[in-house]
């Protein structure tokens, strides 16, 4: 009879759910392993939680922690407070953490403080803008972890700048190493590509299915596709008029579709800037990841701040206007689709024309961005737990 190890997984928030879904697939699979759901609930939209979780064909969470909204500090707190008492009572082997939201850094110091090995899927990241809590999260889970999974080059380089010496290339005859190394100066480094890619190529047979487009009357129509929520476009109400007012004149040459994440629709009752959309403008509710991502494939631009979707657009060839000064994924711009506009508008509006006079950039898909990271991080995971 194969002995099997736990192994905590934990999800946050709606970037999480997408990672999360291919690592508990593939581990599943595996008869050593019994990876234990944690869902800390810092999403906190039940409905659109149950969505995802849906969409992305994850299993229901063996422990929901429920900590809900408040600030970083709050959340954060409630988080580690909470998530102790779950490794105390479960005991795992191995926690495995991904991205950089609260939920990441809090469970990973929980986990370091018992003296548990952490695994950091997406490790290496760096925008290296310090106002970006994202950023914070990054560095010091990495500094905590014992595995760190790297999905693109620039996470390998940043990682051994920052004086991580034990980096592999997936292909390296060293691997696989047997048993846990400690964070930090033994922590082990491995190019594994992308899980975000995973659970796209895995649900490309139910995007192809969505009727979105129909149900918005899109059909025959092209149309950009809008997503902002960062703090540096929604949180002042002089640059999210600013931006309500482009993406109305910008509406006049293309139809936009603006699901309107729940931080940036907070802000604009809060500014009352609501109903100050034109028709051109579609702002609705928040989408589940199958209908976002069938939009996102037939789209003929997406305006964005966010991370993930800057990866998506690369993997499915559509041209990404980034309204943020820097990335931490710039493969997306080296190699992918994605055109880093900074913060100025009349910049992203030359971008967008170019776009829109059919010279769009010709991108490419990165390495091991394939479908298979996530059968690569459990294959490490699995050597590391024969010691």
């Amino acid at each position: 009879m194969v002995k099997t190890a736990k192994v905590v997984l934990v999800a946050g928030a709606r970037p999480n759910f997408v990672k999360i879904a291919p690592l508990m697939r593939e581990m599943r699979k595996s008869p050593g392993l019994k990876p234990i759901l944690v869902h800390t609930g810092q999403h906190y939209d039940d409905a659109l939680s149950r969505k995802f979780f849906q969409d992305l064909e994850i299993p229901e969470p063996d422990v929901h922690l429920g900590v809900g909204s408040g600030s970083h500090a709050e959340q954060t707190a409630r988080i580690l407070e909470g998530f102790e008492k779950v490794l105390q009572d479960q005991a795992p082997r191995l926690v495995v953490v991904v991205g950089d939201v609260n939920s990441t850094v809090a469970c990973g110091l929980a986990a370091a403080k018992l003296k548990i090995p952490v695994a950091h899927v997406e490790a290496g990241l760096r925008s290296r803008d310090w106002s970006m809590p994202e950023e914070v999260n990054r560095v010091l889970t990495d500094r905590l972890s014992s595995l760190l999974f790297v999905s693109e080059p620039a996470g390998l380089e940043n990682l051994k700048a920052e004086g991580f010496t034990n980096v592999y290339a997936w292909d390296d005859p060293d691997l696989p190493k047997p048993g846990f190394p400690s964070p930090q100066e033994n922590a082990m480094v491995v190019h594994v590509g992308n899980v975000m890619i995973d659970s796209l190529v895995h649900a490309m047979p139910k995007i192809h299915a969505s009727t979105i487009r129909t149900d918005k009357n899109l059909i025959k129509v092209k149309f950009g596709v809008v997503t902002l929520h960062r703090p540096a476009n929604v949180d002042d109400p002089k640059r999210l008029g600013e931006l309500v007012d482009w993406l109305n004149c910008l509406s006049e040459r293309l139809s936009l579709v603006f699901p309107l994440h729940p931080r940036t629709r907070a802000a604009l009752e809060r500014f009352h800037l609501t109903d100050r959309f034109s028709p051109g403008v579609r702002v609705s509710e928040p989408l589940g990841y199958l209908d976002f991502l069938a939009l996102v494939r037939e789209a003929t631009l997406v305006i964005t701040d966010s991370g993930g979707i800057q990866e998506e657009t690369t993997w499915l060839g559509v041209p990404c206007v980034t309204l943020r000064d820097s990335t931490e994924r710039p493969i997306t711009v080296e190699q992918g689709t994605n055109h880093l506009a900074g913060m100025d508008l009349a910049h992203a509006e030359k971008l967008i024309t170019i776009i829109l006079a059919g010279k769009k950039k010709l991108g490419k898909v990165p390495e091991f961005w394939d479908g298979e990271s996530s059968k690569r991080i459990i294959t490490v995971i699995s050597s590391c737990m024969h010691e």
